[in-house]
């Protein structure tokens, strides 16, 4: 059975991405090296910072999208999230909103990748 542990970003200044999430996680990295940062999401999940160029195989130049999301906090959550996030310069995609899976907000790392915020609610899913 493949079961996940860990997410990698490839990121185009590790240094920067690392700063980056440091801030957004509240955390620093548990380890650190030239190309690469790892950081605790959980019990047994990380999420890494690998330079994109040092990678192999080569990543392709473009792929699907994706992203990173917090889905299980309040409304309030959400909201306070935002204001921190926007305070602290982060780029914002989408100002909270209610959609249809719930009420989120969408901001992007330095390298483009997605990060929601979402009070999901699934009372109106059949």
């Amino acid at each position: 059975m493949f079961k996940p542990n860990s997410v990698i970003l490839y990121v185009d200044d590790v240094e920067k991405s690392t700063e980056f999430y440091s801030d957004v996680l509240q955390s620093g990295p548990i380890e650190r090296f030239q190309e690469f940062s790892l950081f605790s999401l959980g019990e047994d999940v990380t999420l890494g910072l690998q330079f994109a160029q040092g990678i192999d195989p080569k990543p392709e130049p473009s792929f699907g999208g994706f992203e990173l999301s917090l889905s299980d906090v309040s409304r309030e959550k959400v909201d306070q999230v935002f204001t921190v996030w926007k305070e602290k310069g982060i780029s914002i995609l989408m100002e909270p909103v209610d959609l249809d899976f719930g009420y989120t907000f969408v901001a992007v790392d330095p390298d483009g990748h997605r990060l929601r915020v979402c009070a999901t609610d699934t009372t109106n899913v059949s």
